[in-house]
């Protein structure tokens, strides 16, 4: 295809990425409330819609049955269109999905670390992620990994839980077959539990959203007009890594002090006087799941509650956000000593923004966050003007 024919392609299909974004924001809409959204008329938008399922991207299927009339059609995908693949690595496991242009997740394969070497798990993964895409090679276009660590270009900078650094992921696609040209993309599991929070949960409607998720530690992102600020080399966030706790106390990464050491399940096991968990994330869930908890687990969740309102209240302070959104076990934390998180959140604050603080919402993803968010990053790829263009591209005559 000539410079000119792409051109020409991305300019055809651009209104069709623009339905279908709104498809995407808006899951089961109807055609006329999407001609509306886009502010073209009802012929145009008959036409776009038919377009786009005779090139396999949407469909029209009948919505759910409320009562007597016409029976209503919503936009949805097509039962053969493009499709995106997502993996999310956490601490303890992983977990690969497929997923549609209306960007639900469907869980594909899931298991336990094979190993403790890095190099055994990326050949591990890679293998389970060319067998997905080999199923589906024409289908799926764009891989999207999420990582409980810091991602720098294509490397894992840092895996604190399992010790592993300077891991190039790229590795990843070493199974998937040349032909089926599918796009890497990778993101911290904090940045893209943010990025689905601002699209499609408790914060849809800022401009500016500051998104905090507590795992084995906290990291973050800052969201403006949807997208995540990722800075220089994609490793923005790093919240945890603020020198807001005391500087005898040594991180992992490094660094003396981090936040990341007060506001986890392992600032609860020292807070009781446990070893540290394995599994941070689980121990916190054992804790709140208890039906009693006695006097040093009341005092250690409003340490950790407190901390946590403290660091969220300097960070509004520096990125004045409309809205923050909780992720991973932050909500349960903070709901286990609201009133430690409340007073410690104020008490931080600027004084010009005490009367009118930003709200502190619990995330709409919760713990499916990160899966959510590097759905979102591999259908923005995905259909993009040009990316859709490629699709059709590669469509069989006819």
């Amino acid at each position: 295809m000539t410079q000119d024919q792409r051109q020409a392609a991305h300019i055809r299909w651009l209104g069709a990425a623009q339905l279908i974004g709104v498809v995407r924001s808006e899951p089961g809409i109807t055609r006329a409330l999407a001609a509306q959204r886009l502010g073209i008329g009802s012929g145009g938008a008959a036409e776009m819609v038919a377009r786009m399922r005779r090139a396999r991207l949407l469909d029209e299927t009948p919505a759910p049955a409320s009562g007597r009339g016409r029976p209503t059609t919503v936009l949805g995908p097509h039962p053969g269109g493009p499709m995106v693949l997502s993996a999310d690595l956490r601490a303890a496991d992983w977990r690969l999905a497929v997923a549609g242009i209306d960007g639900l997740p469907r869980i594909v394969a899931q298991g336990p670390y094979a190993s403790e070497n890095p190099g055994l798990v990326s050949e591990q993964l890679a293998k389970e992620i060319g067998t997905v895409v080999r199923k589906n090679p024409k289908r799926i276009r764009a891989l999207a990994v999420s990582v409980a660590g810091t991602i720098s270009g294509n490397k894992l900078v840092q895996f604190t839980s399992r010790g592993w650094h300077d891991v190039d992921l790229s590795t990843l696609t070493a199974k998937v077959p040349a032909r089926s040209r599918v796009h890497l993309l990778l993101g911290n599991d904090a940045t893209l539990a943010g990025l689905a929070e601002a699209r499609t949960g408790a914060a849809r409607s800022a401009t500016t959203a500051l998104h905090l998720m507590v795992a084995q530690g906290i990291g973050g992102t800052l969201v403006v007009n949807g997208e995540p600020i990722s800075g220089a080399h994609g490793a923005a966030g790093e919240y945890g890594h603020l020198p807001f706790a005391d500087q005898a106390l040594v991180c992992p990464c490094g660094a003396r002090g981090c936040w990341d050491l007060t506001v986890d399940g392992r600032a609860l096991a020292r807070l009781r006087g446990d070893p540290s968990p394995a599994d941070a994330v689980g121990y916190v869930h054992d804790l709140i799941g208890s039906p009693r908890r006695d006097a040093a687990t009341r005092r250690a969740f409003e340490t950790v509650a407190a901390s946590l309102g403290r660091g969220i209240g300097g960070l509004v302070n520096l990125h004045d956000p409309e809205v923050v959104t909780l992720g991973g076990v932050a909500a349960p934390l903070r709901s286990a000593a609201p009133a430690a998180f409340d007073e410690a959140y104020r008490s931080a604050l600027m004084s010009f923004r005490k009367l009118s603080a930003p709200p502190v919402r619990d995330g709409v993803h919760g713990e499916e966050g990160p899966l959510r968010g590097a759905v979102t990053l591999a259908l923005d790829h995905v259909t993009t003007a040009a990316g859709l263009a490629d699709w059709i591209a590669r469509q069989p005559a006819g």
